[in-house]
């Protein structure tokens, strides 16, 4: 007979192992945790002919997009190392109607992900901006930025990148301008949740005009080889996930499905695209090798942009920014804000072509 002590002895090692596995899966980047478990999967349960096109399309496609990763990564250290974000007090600066399409244009434009957007947006508000410019710069800034207008021309095309920073600039102007008429109206009055000192939020507001010649100083110089690295590992492994996606959905997603719901012979093709859009976004730069599969397959290009516009405000991290500083009806409205002014968007887009 095996005594309790024995047992015990003989499953804490066991315990202990499984234990120090969770941990060491708990410190693994999750997007690389999640391709190599989409590896796995693929080469479990798919033919083996259906495994080797999947590692081929997304090798291939990889390849094809590293130029414009790299001049990506350098535009970004580049705006970083010469510190671009301290140029933003200047765009909030003004007459009303300016400050919001400066702040919709310099939301457009600016080099800021959803998540590094959080503390300039909170510095704004502490700083006394007004909400509408606050809220032009907010929708916008998601939708496009200098990394993602480069990865969007060289995975989808050039017009579309355009079409995508148009409209992030005038989603942002629209909700602006929206906002004001409410604010004229006696609505939002007090739209900010209570705030301690901002939470410890960096203020990002400054005069400082960028020194774009950075390399003549050794501390932007690291700042740039800092950027220039992060960018590159991020948006490499999302765009690695994103092809290996796409590889299995040109494999199982049938283009009939695709262009009779999303085409532009569809009625329901916008609401639907941005309906899709909010459940579906993953991150911006992974969502454009999908939209460009979903566009082959016969997704009309109004409906791919209004899906990236609407997947990009909605994300967890810039709908997050918005919850943790303002009250519920004013994340309501920006979430109404970005999801009609993604559909006009769409519509508009389509009209166009």
């Amino acid at each position: 007979m095996t005594s309790p002590e024995m047992t015990t002895r003989t499953k804490a090692p066991m315990t202990q192992m499984l234990e120090g596995l969770g941990r060491r899966l708990a410190r693994l980047d999750r997007v690389i945790l999640a391709i190599a478990l989409l590896a796995l999967a693929v080469w479990l349960l798919a033919p083996a002919d259906v495994a080797q096109r999947s590692l081929i399309f997304t090798l291939e496609s990889a390849l094809g997009i590293l130029p414009f990763l790299l001049v990506s990564a350098l535009a970004a250290g580049w705006l970083s190392a010469a510190g671009a974000d301290k140029a933003i007090g200047r765009a909030f600066q003004g007459h009303p109607a300016m400050i919001i399409l400066s702040a919709a244009l310099f939301g457009g434009l600016s080099p800021f992900c959803s998540c590094g957007v959080i503390p300039i947006i909170a510095a704004l508000l502490a700083a006394g901006v007004p909400l509408p410019a606050v809220m032009a710069f907010w929708l916008a800034s998601p939708i496009m930025d200098p990394e993602m207008f480069i990865i969007t021309a060289g995975g989808i095309g050039l017009p579309f990148a355009v079409a995508k920073t148009v409209a992030a600039i005038g989603i942002g102007a629209l909700g602006g301008f929206a906002t004001q008429a409410l604010l004229s109206a006696g609505a939002f009055a007090d739209p900010l949740k209570a705030m301690a000192g901002c939470g410890g939020c960096r203020p990002a507001i400054s005069a400082e005009r960028p020194h774009w010649t950075f390399w003549r100083e050794p501390a932007r110089r690291g700042v740039f080889q800092e950027r220039f690295t992060w960018t590159m590992g991020f948006l490499g492994k999302w765009l690695l996930l994103a092809f290996a996606l796409e590889s299995l959905m040109v494999e199982y997603l049938p283009a009939e499905m695709v262009s009779g719901w999303l085409g532009s012979d569809s009625a329901l093709a916008v609401p639907l695209a941005v309906l899709f859009g909010i459940p579906a976004y993953m991150n911006g730069y992974a969502a454009v090798p999908l939209v460009a599969g979903l566009m082959q397959s016969g997704m009309a290009a109004g409906p791919a942009l209004a899906f990236m516009a609407a997947g990009a405000v909605t994300s967890i991290p810039a709908a997050v920014a918005v919850y943790a500083l303002v009250r519920f009806r004013v994340f309501a409205w920006y979430l109404a804000l970005g999801t009609g002014g993604s559909a006009l968007a769409g519509y508009l887009y389509g009209f166009v072509l």
